[in-house]
């Protein structure tokens, strides 16, 4: 498994992380958009949006559905990238007990 088992951890790894930083420039574009520090009449902050939202969405849906309304506040990101966190987690440690 050590031919091809480490590169394909690694390569969840990476799709992890870079999840993450999707889920992270959603909430960046979304905080300036809310603030009116940028707008979306703008073609390229439009398109960044829209994917951002196209790839996160299914994610943050069921997890805004299951943690409380606090009134404003979005706590599904947070618990989204926690979530993805423990799952790399996971990951490396099921590899490593299987070496």
């Amino acid at each position: 498994m050590g031919a091809i088992g480490e590169p394909l951890v690694w390569l969840v790894l990476q799709i992890i992380d870079i999840y993450i930083w999707v889920v992270i420039i959603g909430i960046i574009l979304s905080w300036l958009v809310a603030f009116n520090v940028v707008n979306t009449t703008n073609r390229f902050v439009y398109t960044v949006g829209d994917i951002t939202h196209r790839l996160t969405e299914p994610a943050l849906k069921p997890l805004r559905n299951m943690l409380p309304n606090l009134n404003g506040i979005d706590l599904s990101p947070m618990a989204l990238i926690l979530g993805l966190i423990f799952l790399q987690k996971i990951v490396v440690n099921v590899y490593n007990s299987i070496l």
